[in-house]
């Protein structure tokens, strides 16, 4: 007796097939060239297969993004940021995972054309701020609360601001090209932003001292 159609699965990989899409084209065209026609065709669906889970392009790009992050994730065998006892390693070693996902091509390109998208399309940014970005500065913010409490970092110490010292000049010079994005570079920043920020104001040099928590 033959096998009844799995319809869920034939679901899944539709799905699949269209968030792939939306990346490979929005790495390609940009957003503004973006369309739910071009998603179809290069999907091999139809439009309304899209409309039927997908209000607008912003909606698919956002679920592409959650995609996107969730493979990185899962091919670095991502569990959240570290805790071994050391901060500046753990840190280093998240930034450095980081670097690796935006200097690789599959990446890249959609990442690129996200970051532009969701400057253009307010909606857009926020849902993504939402449901992407947000959570991962969490994760940041409650290793560095570790680190607090414990009293090697200085007890007023604002936490997001610390995260965005972290990560913002990263974001710059990946987004500008200003200088190529390095391990070095990711070491110096938890090196320098660290130095500043440990208990007691130690400085740069004696980063060392604030590691262990």
């Amino acid at each position: 007796m033959p096998k009844t159609p799995d319809a869920s699965r034939r679901s899944d990989r539709s799905r699949r097939a269209i968030l792939d899409a939306a990346l490979a084209l929005v790495g390609e065209v940009g957003y503004t060239k973006l369309t739910i026609e071009a998603i179809a065709a290069r999907a091999g669906v139809g439009k309304q297969t899209i409309y039927r889970w997908w209000p607008s392009k912003a909606a698919v790009l956002l679920d592409a993004a959650l995609a996107l992050a969730g493979d990185a994730e899962t091919e670095a065998e991502w569990t959240g940021l570290p805790d071994t006892g050391d901060l500046a390693a753990d840190l280093k070693y998240v930034l450095r995972a980081t670097v690796d996902e935006l200097n690789d091509e599959k990446y890249e390109a959609p990442l690129r054309a996200l970051t532009a998208a969701g400057a253009s399309d307010p909606e857009l940014g926020a849902r993504f701020n939402e449901r992407l970005l947000e959570p991962q500065l969490a994760l940041y913010e409650a290793r560095l609360r570790t680190a607090k409490e414990a009293g090697r970092l200085a007890p007023d110490l604002d936490l997001r601001l610390t995260v965005e010292m972290l990560l913002g000049p990263l974001t710059y010079r990946w987004l500008l090209r200003t200088a190529p994005l390095t391990h070095g570079y990711a070491d110096a920043l938890v090196d320098r932003v660290l130095g500043g920020v440990a208990a007691g104001g130690v400085a740069a040099g004696g980063v060392g001292n604030v590691t262990a928590d």
